[in-house]
Formats: C-alpha cells, structure tokens, sequence
C-alpha cells in the first residue's frame, strides 16, 4: 500500500471537471485508488463520491493506492494531482 498527502491548489478545490479528470485517470490503473479527508473517504472511480468530498483549495487530503500495479499508479495519480489540482 502506498499513500501521499496533497494539499489542493486549484482555487475551487476538486469541482465537476477535475474530478472527471481523476475519475478517467483512476480508472486506468488495476489498483483500489481512495482519497480521503476530514474521515471521509471516496474510492477515486467514483465521480459522485469525489465531488462529496467537498475538498477546497488549500485543504490537504491522503490519497491511498493499494493493488499489483500500486508503485505505477500510485506515481501517476500523484502527477495527475501536481499538474491538476
């Protein structure tokens, strides 16, 4: 399992479209991708349970990679989030 904390730079946090964007990226990879904030947590697949989250600009959330391809995935998901969010 590996994880990694990001704090959000986006001025509206994960709105409609970045979370899309997540959504499409997590899907590319075999291993369970959740984001996590405040207690709650989302699987990163799950377009609604993302946008749930509520996350604003500035507020720092875990992301977890667990599965066989979590070393790639888990790289990805990270530049996905320094070049999006």
């Amino acid at each position: 399992m590996k994880t990694f904390d990001y704090t959000i730079k986006d001025e509206v946090g994960i709105h409609a479209r970045p979370a899309g964007q997540l959504v499409k990226e997590a899907k590319k990879y075999e291993s369970k991708i959740t984001v996590s904030i405040n207690g709650k947590s989302a699987e990163a697949t799950k377009l609604m349970a993302v946008m749930g989250l509520g996350v604003k600009c500035g507020q720092t959330v875990e992301v977890t990679v667990e599965g066989a391809d979590e070393d790639t995935a888990c790289e990805g998901i990270r530049t996905f989030f320094e070049e999006n969010l």
